[in-house]
């Protein structure tokens, strides 16, 4: 766990990290912010290549089976071109013929990218096998501690996070304007990059049958500013005055801002958006799949809160089956809307017609 928490801070600060995937050695770089490829070539003395995500390439109208392919690049190479493959849309291009020499991605390139979307930068990596020439100068810098070795296997498997090491840090009593009777928990993840906030609303263990919860993942923008693009802030408002209602519950507010992308990532979402994507397509684009999210957090948040039947404030189909899956029984799901404008209407559309949410009722009455 250890060395996999400073991976990720390396990769957040632009330096490489060494994936070892067998006796193979990647060096591997994030591509948001890279200033040389050449630089990455010298040090590994191998001529690096891009990985992309399954996503990214169907984006781009090329099919695979993997979940990730890497494209060896060009001697010379432009890193403004190069990060326009990874993030922009590329419809002017030939995408078969620019990317026709793929290659599945094998467990070192899947650790990258891994690396990459835990880190919540662009899900495109830079990788460079480290050569024979290389390998004496790349082991001095292992030893000196200048780089950092990972096992691809760790790597690719640092997206799961850490199920059952989530770290119950402090609580406060917070009154709230709907729910005076409320007391904030916070949760922390091991690796430091993520908190979560329970809030518990009068007395949760009251209710005999189910608890009312409602999992909320966090929107700055709406939540905080009340953006119109989405619904997120009124939805939070509304659970908690539902939840007031209901003579107490829990709400837990999840550190997964724009389905689990980051909140960088949202904004360059939202740019493709204007340019007439919808949401699910503009995450494509960026490489990612239609949900992020990984709600095993959540489960462990109920665990910690001795919280196992619940009546879940939700539209999203994907919340339900994720509780169930974690061992949580969802006695009820009980709708909760934000108001319709003409700045969300594409977005809740696409939310319906793309993912599956329970939104006929607030879209067919608006209409």
């Amino acid at each position: 766990m250890y060395h996999i928490e400073r991976a990720i801070f390396d990769i957040r600060r632009g330096l490489p990290v060494v994936v070892k995937a067998g006796d193979q050695q990647l060096l591997v770089q994030a591509l948001e912010g890279i200033e040389s490829v050449n630089e990455l070539a010298r040090l590994s003395g191998s001529r690096p290549s891009l990985v992309l995500t399954r996503h990214r390439l169907e984006s781009m109208g090329v099919s695979i089976t993997a979940d990730a392919a890497y494209l060896p690049l060009a001697a010379q190479v432009d890193e403004r071109a190069l990060y326009a493959l990874a993030v922009a849309q590329v419809e002017q291009y030939d995408s078969p013929a620019l990317l026709s020499g793929l290659q599945p991605a094998g467990m070192g390139e899947r650790g990258a990218v891994a690396l990459m979307r835990r880190a919540l930068l662009i899900p495109a990596a830079l990788i460079a096998v480290v050569s024979g020439s290389a390998a004496d100068d790349i082991a001095q810098r292992l030893a000196t501690g200048e780089l950092l070795e990972v096992d691809a296997s760790d790597a690719e498997a640092c997206l799961a996070g850490a199920p059952g090491m989530l770290k119950r840090v402090s609580e406060a009593r917070i009154p709230l304007e709907d729910a005076v009777d409320s007391r904030f928990v916070l949760f922390r993840e091991p690796d430091g990059l993520r908190e979560h906030v329970a809030v518990v609303i009068g007395r949760p263990e009251a209710h005999n049958e189910a608890v009312p919860l409602r999992m909320h993942s966090a929107c700055l923008t709406g939540d905080l500013f009340g953006s119109l693009r989405c619904d997120c802030g009124e939805q939070l408002r509304n659970a908690v005055a539902d939840i007031e209602a209901m003579g107490g519950g829990v709400l837990l507010y999840l550190a997964q801002e724009g389905r689990g992308i980051g909140l960088a990532n949202k904004l360059r979402a939202y740019t493709l958006q204007d340019g007439g994507l919808d949401t699910v397509d503009a995450d494509q684009v960026l490489g990612f799949g239609d949900d992020e999210r990984d709600y095993a957090v959540a489960v462990d948040m109920l665990h910690a809160l001795d919280i196992s039947r619940v009546q879940l404030l939700t539209n999203n189909p994907l919340k339900m089956r994720a509780l169930r899956e974690g061992g949580i029984k969802v006695v009820a799901r009980q709708a909760l809307y934000g108001r319709l404008n003409d700045h969300n209407h594409r977005y809740l559309n696409a939310k319906a017609t793309r993912a599956g949410h329970f939104l006929e009722d607030v879209l067919s009455n608006q209409r």
